[in-house]
């Protein structure tokens, strides 16, 4: 990326909401499904917002903020603390990113078979009686 594209990748005048999400996710090292996930959101909700075609409710568009770690007035102007455009994140990171997600994803599934194991065993307990 040229000097002059790359001072210029998030200015307000040249970028969308849309852009600045979708930078500030690849930059935060997540694909568009861990980022949905991890927001609570449909994959084309967030396709939607980096599309420009719908933006998040106040409560979405605070938890995305965080997420990013970038300031909710740079999403929506692109003023505030956002995405340095130099900014680059290794393979490495993205790797570790990826199991994270899935950690949280297998915990989450662990969970819900654990609450389902309990409540089919409490069933065969009442029937047995």
């Amino acid at each position: 990326m040229s000097e002059e594209l790359s001072k210029g990748w998030f200015d307000p005048e040249t970028s969308t909401f849309g852009d600045r999400v979708a930078g500030a996710r690849e930059a935060a090292g997540m694909s568009q499904k861990q980022l949905a996930k991890r927001l609570g959101v449909k994959i084309v909700t967030l396709r939607n917002w980096e599309n420009d075609m719908a933006e998040p409710r106040a409560n979405k568009l605070s938890m995305l903020a965080g997420l990013l770690n970038v300031s909710m007035m740079w999403l929506l102007d692109g003023s505030g603390e956002g995405v340095d455009p130099e900014q680059h994140v290794t393979r490495e990171e993205k790797d570790m990113n990826e199991i994270l997600a899935e950690i949280v994803d297998l915990k989450s599934r662990a969970l819900r078979t654990a609450n389902r194991l309990g409540a089919l065993e409490k069933k065969l307990r009442t029937w047995a009686q």
